[in-house]
């Protein structure tokens, strides 16, 4: 129950803070369709500490900070998200110079790094960064000129009639000699000001109401992603220090796809195929066939993960609810076969207690349900039950995951 309390009173107090910082900034209710949706960062997929582990894909504009809390533990596990190339060249106020761009040159504002940071279930700590690029979208918000094409010259129009109306009641104003006439030019005269005052809340009022219906209409668009990441895992002391890397699938480079595919109004299907390239470390006893003493070693051999899944999820813009299947499997499948490629066994009298083998267990099946719940438009919370079976489909574990996404606008 304390989590629970813990996360809800987050919740609210990002949302007090962002009401409040929407009423004294006057820029804050600006609102171009930037994304359709805000997953976690990619850095937390790699991680594995995401509701979903096959996540939609997204085109993220602004900086954007994850917070994900696994199991039943809180931890200070932050991620930080931008596109360095969208905001060096192309994120401006008017939208002219990246709807010119080229078609490489949009690809390339697409490119997001992440940096994140997580405490896992054995108290290591994980630090990772990742970087994801957009192969194809299906729809892109910011291209979508004819939208708001007819707004920007209504208001332009009206603002030359405006304000050629203020000239004429001025100079109306100043060479009447009616004074009974003074107070209806005056009137008139304040009514077009306030018209012309009007005018940027106006237009933005008529663009979010657009781009609300534009979003709506094509919140399970299709696209395609590419990303790559390394992860290292420290193994902390008492202090909390980093004394010693972790060898095994929690410190690896990975490279991987991701896909999503609309189904009508109401579905998104999504895949996800991974490839994870680690260390792995295998601990045994080598024993002496004629003394029978039996020595603890270690060894390393280099290994590959290949994780794959799909993720059907139903809802709209607002919420959704998902089911996913997830896989996992190592090339190399038991610890004897890590064995034979990195541990040569003495030459005399010795043999590897073959029973002694162990290294970190993968179950490889994950079954999982959940859902997000777009708070705001800053803000989403995405929640999930996690069941993880072992290669005969028995029941190990159950984790709860949960991941709170903030829009930095």
């Amino acid at each position: 129950m304390k989590p629970l309390i813990i996360v809800t009173a987050f919740i609210l107090t990002l949302n007090l803070a962002q009401s409040s910082f929407a009423q004294d900034n006057p820029r804050s209710d600006r609102f171009t369709a930037k994304e359709f949706s805000i997953p976690p960062t990619p850095i937390f997929d790699l991680m594995g500490v995401t509701s979903a582990q096959v996540n939609r894909t997204s085109d993220i504009k602004d900086f954007k900070v994850d917070w994900s809390f696994k199991s039943y533990k809180l931890n200070p596990n932050l991620a930080l998200q931008s596109q360095p190339v969208w905001e060096i060249f192309y994120n401006r106020k008017d939208l002219n110079k990246y709807q010119k761009a080229s078609v490489f040159m949009r690809k390339l504002a697409t490119l997001d790094i992440s940096f994140g940071t997580v405490q896992d279930e054995n108290s290591d700590r994980r630090i990772g960064i990742a970087g994801k690029i957009n192969l194809y979208r299906e729809k892109d918000p910011l291209m979508a000129k004819e939208l708001y094409v007819d707004i920007g010259e209504k208001y332009s129009m009206e603002k030359t009639e405006l304000e050629t109306q203020l000239q004429d009641l001025n100079l109306k104003l100043d060479t009447t000699t009616n004074v009974l006439e003074k107070p209806d030019i005056r009137a008139q005269i304040k009514a077009a000001e306030d018209q012309l005052m009007t005018q940027n809340s106006r237009r933005m009022e008529e663009i979010n109401s657009r781009a609300k219906i534009y979003v709506q209409e094509n919140w399970n668009a299709s696209g395609v992603d590419i990303a790559f990441g390394k992860v290292f895992s420290f193994i902390t002391d008492s202090a909390s220090s980093l004394s010693k890397l972790r060898l095994n699938r929690s410190t690896a480079l990975g490279a991987w796809i991701n896909a999503s595919v609309g189904l009508g109004k109401k579905f998104l299907l999504s895949g996800l195929f991974r490839t994870s390239w680690y260390q792995e470390e295998v601990d045994f006893l080598l024993k002496d066939k004629t003394t029978l003493d039996e020595l603890p070693q270690k060894a390393v051999a280099d290994n590959t993960l290949f994780t794959m899944g799909v993720n059907l999820r139903y809802g709209s813009p607002a919420f959704s609810f998902f089911v996913e299947l997830f896989y996992e499997r190592k090339s190399l499948k038991t610890p004897m076969e890590a064995l034979d490629k990195a541990f040569e066994v003495p030459s005399g009298n010795f043999e590897i207690v073959s029973s002694s083998t162990k290294w970190t267990i993968v179950n490889p099946n994950t079954l999982s349900v959940g859902g997000d719940w777009r708070i705001s438009r800053n803000l989403l919370i995405n929640y999930g039950l996690r069941g993880i079976f072992d290669k005969n489909w028995k029941f190990t574990a159950l984790t709860p995951v949960v991941t709170i996404s903030c829009m930095m606008r």
